[in-house]
């Protein structure tokens, strides 16, 4: 096995009294991307969050390229910049263009010139496929451009990691397949990736591996062929001939 980009180890996150993740234990290797699914309230976008540091886990311990983010000493703001992260809903900043969403994080937090932060996220639209979008703001733009500019704003961090959190399920059924298009374009130029996602094309055609969980724990894990093909819980059975 490859030295994991990503490991999680042991990880219970506590809303009050409900579990949200009981005891998860798990990881991510460099250049693999990894499919989360599972029902409502099942604890994916918990555990993605606690990638990022967004949740604070009650106890365990994840690390990154072989930091402790919980360790409380850690500097969250540089990974963040390391650890990219796309929403459901697309958090834009409303009163900025495009070029300018992409623009700011790069010269707050990487402390680079407006010319080379301009210049990196011209490219980053061009490569997701919208350059000529650059003076729009978000609400002159479709749900999937919108999509695609944070993708572009997480991308122009130069992250090691991606996550993807639902980032197609607020998205009209015709763009969906744009948005599903460029992450699949991510995954084969080797950006390591933990999706999670209803979308279960993507996740036969371009996951290494997908994980299924229910009630905040991994119930089942396995190739994409042979997770849809040859599932071997019960749960995940019943879950599968549901949405399938």
């Amino acid at each position: 096995m490859n030295d994991p980009i990503i490991r999680i180890e042991n990880v219970t996150k506590r809303f009050g009294s409900l579990e949200a993740l009981k005891n998860v234990s798990n990881h991510i290797d460099r250049g693999e991307v990894v499919v989360i699914i599972g029902p409502s309230g099942s604890g994916k976008s918990t555990l993605l969050r606690a990638l990022n540091g967004l949740e604070t886990v009650t106890e365990g311990r994840i690390f990154i390229d072989g930091v402790d983010i919980v360790d409380a000493k850690t500097n969250m703001n540089k990974l963040r910049s390391e650890v990219g992260m796309v929403f459901q809903h697309f958090n834009l900043f409303r009163h900025k263009t495009a070029l300018e969403n992409i623009v700011l994080p790069q010269t707050v937090v990487l402390k680079r010139t407006r010319k080379e932060a301009e210049d990196v996220a011209q490219k980053l639209l061009d490569k997701v496929g919208i350059p000529e979008k650059a003076n729009n703001y978000p609400s002159q733009l479709s749900g999937g451009q919108q999509q695609r500019v944070a993708i572009a704003r997480s991308l122009a961090m130069h992250p090691k990691i991606m996550l993807f959190d639902e980032a197609t399920s607020a998205l009209d059924p015709e763009i969906v397949g744009g948005v599903l298009q460029l992450m699949k374009e991510l995954a084969k130029e080797g950006m390591t990736m933990a999706v999670v996602t209803h979308e279960m094309g993507f996740a036969r055609e371009a996951a290494d591996r997908v994980i299924f969980m229910d009630e905040g724990q991994i119930i089942e894990e396995s190739e994409p062929n042979d997770f849809f093909d040859n599932p071997k819980n019960k749960r995940t059975i019943d879950f599968l001939s549901q949405i399938l």
